[in-house]
């Protein structure tokens, strides 16, 4: 008829596949147990056997079954809801994608800040100046013995010979340093420390040790360097903490809302299932569900979201590096850091909806 109103949805399409496929089970069932009815009907009406009563509820697999059978439906059905309101859909899940985006890369930005200390790890070095009277043998078994130090990474001897060359190289006062008849270069030990720019204290340490060595006349390192480079990668740290925490409670509070409003739009529904003795549980189910489509979508664009801005910015980037001799790559999300993204995202959706929900069902009373 003309004017009859088309209804079929969505939500609809998807449970009568879901009936399609756990259909067949369920007209399984009553079959399995009909072999144990009585071949005469009226007695069966009238006097139901022993072991039809025993597993009239069913037993444990045919629970299972029907529980994840309703988990399925709700999981189904509030992605249909999802897809039947499109601009109320992507509208919530871009402004969670940003939220979410910042966050992510946020925490990018700080991990290839800490690449970045770490390639400049080199410039935390201890130079330790040995004695005039050291020989260059002493000083290679004092080198040797310093990179049997567990804090040590990498040890370098720079003989006086070593030296002068190099001084007369790209000083430019080769000529001058000739006329002085002896070199004045003493042999220089350079010393890597491990893991230099996670521990201060351990650094100061490691530097007092090689004071007190007796081959060393002078030890330096740049310790003020150091503590602001340290300083700063720790104010990053917790900055990007700090921004990620503000952002989730974004996420809880914009998804409770919209789960709300979803409930508020089927109050008259809700109010039916608790006058049949529907449990809040029950009524929860598919608006957690919708939460959970909700943040895992978000969390998928505010992933892509990030991708597109690092591939904006890694070859401007990767430029710049190699104008300074720079070997520097532009790090991402890995496969685990992803997944923990979209599990986050997830649970916040949960998580938004829950909080909701216990209040909002709390207060809603059958008139």
């Amino acid at each position: 008829m003309k004017g009859r109103k088309n209804t079929a949805s969505f939500p609809n399409i998807l449970a009568m596949i879901f009936r399609s496929l756990y259909g067949e089970r369920e007209k399984r069932m009553p079959a399995r147990h009909q072999r144990h009815h009585p071949k005469n009907k009226k007695t069966a009406q009238t006097r139901p056997d022993g072991p039809q009563t025993r597993v009239s509820g069913g037993d444990f697999s045919d629970k299972l079954h029907a529980y994840f059978d309703l988990h399925a439906h709700a999981l189904f059905s509030s992605l249909g809801r999802l897809v039947d309101s499109p601009y109320t859909s992507i509208m919530t899940i871009t402004v969670l994608a940003i939220a979410i985006s910042l966050a992510s890369g946020f925490y990018i930005v700080v991990a290839n800040l800490q690449q970045l200390a770490g390639n400049l790890e080199a410039s935390n070095q201890i130079s330790l100046f040995l004695r005039d009277d050291i020989s260059d043998a002493n000083a290679r078994k004092f080198a040797a013995s310093i990179k049997r130090n567990p804090s040590v990474q990498e040890v370098k001897l720079i003989t006086k010979s070593e030296a002068m060359e190099e001084f007369q190289t790209y000083s430019g006062f080769g000529e001058a340093v000739k006329s002085l008849g002896k070199n004045p270069l003493p042999n220089v030990v350079q010393v890597l420390p491990e893991n230099a720019l996670e521990d201060r204290q351990e650094l100061e340490n490691l530097l007092n040790t090689f004071k007190q060595a007796f081959e060393v006349d002078f030890a330096q390192m740049d310790m003020d360097w150091v503590r602001r480079l340290q300083s700063f990668m720790e104010l990053a740290r917790r900055a990007g903490i700090l921004l990620s925490l503000l952002l989730g409670v974004a996420v809880l509070f914009v998804t409770g809302n919209t789960i709300r409003l979803e409930l508020h739009n089927r109050r008259e529904e809700v109010v039916i299932a608790k006058l049949v003795g529907a449990t809040n549980s029950f009524i929860q189910r598919p608006f957690l569900y919708s939460g959970f489509w909700i943040g895992f979508f978000s969390g998928v664009a505010a992933w892509f979201i990030v991708a597109v801005m690092m591939l904006i910015l890694k070859r401007p980037i990767e430029e710049l590096s190699g104008l300074y001799e720079g070997d520097f790559h532009l790090l991402f999300l890995s496969y685990s850091e992803t997944l923990v993204l979209l599990f986050i995202s997830s649970l916040l959706g949960v998580l938004g909806s829950w909080a909701v929900l216990s209040y909002q069902l709390q207060q809603l009373k059958p008139e």
